[in-house]
């Protein structure tokens, strides 16, 4: 769910210059000690594919649906009998040409790795939890809090859930264009195209939630402020 900020996503490529924060006046920029250890990126991953996952499945119980190949795969759900985390895997395998030709393979495997946790997940959380009957705008709103915090932790650790996220990122490198608000603009797309199962006033509050998510990374991803590698 979905969907991202400017992270490099290979070490190896020449970092821009705006993935360096500009240092203030009279204060040199901080060395490259802050690049994250093996130990971080796992924890990292791990936290960020649990809180998306859980969000996803907020979203879910609720009924409503959000942006991206999350998105597209929530929405597939609810007219597939096929489980949610298969949906979402497959709905992704497209876009790991798109990663490998642009983001190189460590972000390619690192995005392959967060998939597959969140796929995984995706029937944890269904059999810690049970079946869930949430108000709406408690699920839309949770929902999306829960995935953005998600999806802003893997971009710090320079992966992604995929799909529409690569795409951002590329877009954020390339063109210095917000990945939050590219997404953003995708995602409402896709939210919009669930008017044919899911009812309007849902569709409104899905869309309104897809944005909230997307204002969550445009506004704590941006380009030159954060310095995690």
């Amino acid at each position: 769910m979905s969907t991202s900020i400017e992270v490099h996503a290979d070490a190896t490529t020449t970092a821009p210059a705006t993935l360096l924060e500009e240092p203030t006046a009279g204060r040199p920029a901080p060395p490259s000690a802050v690049r994250h250890s093996v130990v971080e990126d796992v924890l990292g991953i791990l936290t960020g594919t649990f809180a998306a996952s859980l969000g996803l499945f907020l979203l879910k119980s609720s009924g409503a649906v959000t942006g991206g190949t999350a998105g597209l795969a929530l929405l597939l759900s609810y007219s597939v009998a096929l489980p949610f985390g298969v949906i979402f895997f497959t709905v992704n395998l497209p876009f790991f040409a798109l990663a490998v030709w642009k983001k190189g393979w460590n972000f390619t495997l690192r995005t392959g790795a967060a998939i597959a946790l969140v796929s995984v997940m995706a029937s944890l959380h269904p059999a810690a939890l049970g079946s869930l009957n949430l108000d709406p705008v408690y699920g839309v709103v949770g929902g999306n809090l829960l995935a953005g915090v998600g999806l802003l932790i893997l971009f710090r650790h320079q992966s992604s859930l995929g799909g529409f996220n690569i795409l951002a990122l590329l877009l954020q490198e390339k063109l210095n264009w917000r990945a939050g608000y590219v997404q953003m603009v995708l995602d409402v797309a896709i939210v919009l195209a669930s008017l044919v199962l899911v009812p309007p006033l849902l569709v409104v509050l899905s869309a309104a939630g897809a944005t909230l998510l997307n204002l969550i990374l445009a506004l704590n991803h941006r380009p030159g402020r954060y310095l995690g590698k």
